[in-house]
């Protein structure tokens, strides 16, 4: 957090947060996350990664304290890349046709055609639009689960091990886009990664699971001037 930034400016956070599946498995978390901001989330297997992001998104209950009204109020905010996706789909789908699940179905053809062809090229999936998603790589296919979390334009992006089982290119590929993105649109970014060394190149922050605590400090990035970017 900023000198001037209060909790009610952050895009995703919580206060004194218990979370866990049954039992506490994080305790006393207060944890803000303000527009432009990279986050990576590290810790052991076990340490509750994965149980904060979905306590934080509403997918869990929260075992005490409180999610900020704000996380939770203003959907249209967040993009969500969940850690298990499967891509055995009954019927085929195009790439386009699966950026545009992530999409509200209320808006037109029109809309939904300018959204989803919008999102393409931040990934470099333009050209690959026409395929069946079943047939891409492991690292296109995470990329077009980014491209459907971005179509609906958010603030902020939460990326759950999106570098898991990557070749060394698929990962410095996806990470390139996704600091790209912060850069150039002010994309506020959360990605939980058992890959520290990659984390603090790229993060302006990091936030450590261990213990059933979290410890938070600046990384090499350098943080974002308030107000950059124009996402939204």
């Amino acid at each position: 957090m900023t000198a001037t930034a209060s909790p009610s400016q952050a895009l995703l956070g919580a206060e004194h947060l218990c979370c866990g599946r049954g039992t506490d498995v994080l305790t006393d978390v207060t944890w803000h996350v303000f527009p432009g901001e990279f986050w990576c989330v590290f810790g052991p297997n076990g340490a509750g990664k994965s149980t904060l992001i979905a306590t934080l998104l509403g997918l869990l209950p929260a075992r005490g304290g409180a999610v900020l009204p704000v996380a939770r109020g203003d959907r249209g905010r967040l993009g969500y890349v969940p850690q298990q996706q499967r891509f055995d789909l009954p019927l085929p789908i195009t790439v386009a046709e699966f950026v545009a699940l992530g999409l509200d179905r209320r808006g037109s053809r029109a809309e939904v055609q300018a959204q989803v062809g919008a999102a393409l090229p931040l990934l470099g999936l333009t050209e690959l639009a026409h395929r069946r998603v079943q047939d891409l790589s492991l690292g296109q296919q995470r990329r077009v689960l980014v491209a459907r979390a971005l179509a609906r334009r958010p603030q902020l992006l939460v990326l759950d091990e999106p570098l898991a089982n990557l070749d060394e290119d698929g990962a410095e590929r996806l990470l390139a886009d996704l600091v790209r993105l912060r850069r150039e649109d002010g994309l506020a970014v959360v990605l939980v990664t058992h890959e520290q060394h990659r984390a603090r190149s790229v993060a302006s922050h990091l936030l450590r699971l261990e213990g059933g605590r979290v410890y938070t400090e600046r990384a090499g990035a350098v943080p974002l001037a308030a107000g950059h970017g124009s996402r939204g």
